[in-house]
């Protein structure tokens, strides 16, 4: 028996704490019974339940909240980049080349050596490695080094022998198919035990930031079959977070696919185009530094086909849409299936579109029109926003102004949910909310509150649950406690943030996330009833 059934969640008291529920804007205290929430109240109250739990939590002022949702993770890539080579602060090329010696000498077994993160964009001369020096790093040994967006690679002369020889072998970064097949050469040789491993530190890092619950994006451009039914065998057993697996395949053959690995839709990363950073998004417009518009691989008829095949199967459909062509070719694909099969059909079901940064009026009116959700990640204005980031290098300082426009999707009513889409940004809820409440465009700004819901509720939503992400009796116990300072009721305008902290406001109150304070702290994770953190000394 898994160890997540093994024995029945305790029933508990938490006391003398805040609690996050809008069932209570004053709750001091929670029980939890049997896996869900039982009641929220204040700490008066609380002295009746005492006698009758198998555990008291005094929380000594600690805040209570929903586990947060990632809506957007590559959990074994996440493990890969926590136990292998991560160049995401790496601040030079030189600097890079001298981490992949060292890594190259201290893992000597490896079959082949995996890294991550590496930004040329962001690094004095702005070239990535070249082939040779890879070589001279790595003393001749497969190498597999995945951009920032991971959707174009650096590779090693040993790992090129290990793929047809279609492949090209100058220097520029590997893109597309060609980036897809060495990326499945690289993943191929990781041994169950390695995969295994991975996937055990993502999920426990994921526990130790609050987060309940993962989506994880997979298909066979991405990870592999075995991959992912290994990680949501792994994920029912342990005492972790909660997986639910999108597989990433195309119309009828990805329903099949998608029922067969047991994913909740045929859905995730099912490429309408590439990213930013790498000159693959769709745009309608030419790249301001380059002399084209980036790459379509899907259009409206594919996408039309593939949202029917879903809703008549009743799973969720879903794309990964980044440059405003590729926005709009999902948008027109969906609204064409929704003529075939019926809007209300095609809203019930919940489509998602992953990232979806840059939004047209038209394509936000589409979204609502349609009933998608838009899971996106705000760390990737955090990262790549502004004046002088990358999407302005890369479009433009006016049509950059224009990307991630969160409080726009908001006012029309577009469900928004949010994740980080680790290992491209890090797994960290709470600096993705402050992302998105701070935007680097101001206009796109929302408030702490809705951030929150977004990361929150909002994840659950997106899989299709009405009823979690949230602490009301009823709802299941997943749940954060957390070590933070004061509670404010935190929103992007100046006229509502001066009475933020009025408790006669009856709003629950959440951590002051103005850059430059300390985030909170993650004491306990709990998902179901059942712990599954519990930082080291508390």
């Amino acid at each position: 028996m898994s160890n997540r059934t093994a024995e029945p969640p305790k029933t508990v008291l938490l006391r003398r704490g805040e609690v996050h529920s809008p069932a209570d804007p004053f709750a001091t205290a929670m029980v939890v019974e049997a896996g869900h929430v039982a009641w929220v109240g204040s700490e008066g109250a609380a002295d009746a339940f005492a006698d009758g739990v198998d555990e008291v939590v005094d929380l000594d002022g600690a805040l209570v909240t929903p586990a947060f949702t990632d809506a957007h993770v590559h959990t074994t890539a996440t493990g890969l980049a926590l136990t292998g080579l991560d160049l995401s602060d790496a601040p030079s090329l030189e600097a890079a080349l001298a981490r992949i010696r060292e890594f190259a000498a201290a893992r000597p077994g490896d079959r082949v050596l995996l890294g991550h993160g590496w930004d040329a964009a962001r690094w004095p001369g702005g070239r990535p490695p070249t082939r040779a020096e890879l070589d001279e790093a790595t003393g001749g040994r497969p190498l597999y080094l995945s951009r920032i967006d991971v959707h174009s690679a650096v590779v090693s002369t040993a790992l090129l022998d290990l793929v047809p020889a279609a492949v090209p072998r100058d220097d520029a970064p590997l893109t597309r198919d060609a980036h897809h097949v060495v990326r499945e050469a690289a993943l191929g040789a990781i041994t169950p035990a390695q995969r295994e491993e991975a996937q055990r530190a993502a999920l426990a890092h994921a526990a130790s930031l609050g987060i309940g619950t993962v989506h994880e994006c997979g298909g066979p451009k991405i990870s592999s079959e075995d991959d992912f039914t290994a990680l949501l065998r792994l994920a029912a057993e342990l005492p972790g977070p909660r997986v639910v697996g999108y597989w990433a395949e195309q119309a009828d053959e990805g329903v099949a696919k998608a029922r067969e690995l047991g994913a909740a839709g045929a859905a995730g990363d099912l490429f309408a185009d590439g990213a930013l950073g790498s000159h693959t998004a769709c745009l309608h417009e030419p790249y301001a530094d380059a002399g084209h518009s980036g790459t379509a691989y899907l259009d409206a008829g594919a996408v039309a086909a593939h949202v029917a095949a879903c809703t008549e199967a009743g799973l969720q459909a879903g794309f990964h849409a980044i440059g405003d062509a590729a926005v709009t070719a999902v948008v027109e694909g969906v609204r064409a299936a929704a003529e075939k099969v019926g809007l209300a059909r095609v809203r019930a079901a919940r489509h998602r579109v992953e990232h979806a940064e840059m939004l047209t009026p038209e394509t936000v009116a589409g979204f609502a029109e349609l009933g998608l959700i838009a899971s996106v990640q705000p760390a990737f204005d955090a990262l790549w926003g502004g004046e002088d980031g990358m999407y302005a290098r890369r479009l433009g300082a006016a049509r950059a102004r224009t990307l991630n426009p969160f409080a726009a999707l908001l006012r029309a009513g577009v469900p928004l949910a949010f994740g980080s889409d680790s290992p491209v940004t890090p797994l960290d809820p709470w600096g993705t909310v402050r992302a998105a409440a701070f935007h680097r465009t101001p206009e796109h700004r929302i408030s702490v509150r809705a951030a929150f819901t977004a990361h929150t509720r909002g994840g659950w939503r997106a899989v299709g649950r009405d009823d979690a992400g949230v602490l009301v009796p009823g709802a299941p116990a997943d749940y954060a406690v957390w070590r933070t300072d004061r509670l404010v009721v935190q929103a992007p305008d100046d006229r509502v943030a001066r009475w933020s902290t009025d408790p006669r406001s009856g709003t629950p109150g959440l951590p002051d996330l103005t850059p430059g304070r300390d985030l909170p702290v993650c004491l306990r994770t709990v998902v179901g009833g059942r712990t599954v953190f519990v930082r080291p000394g508390e």
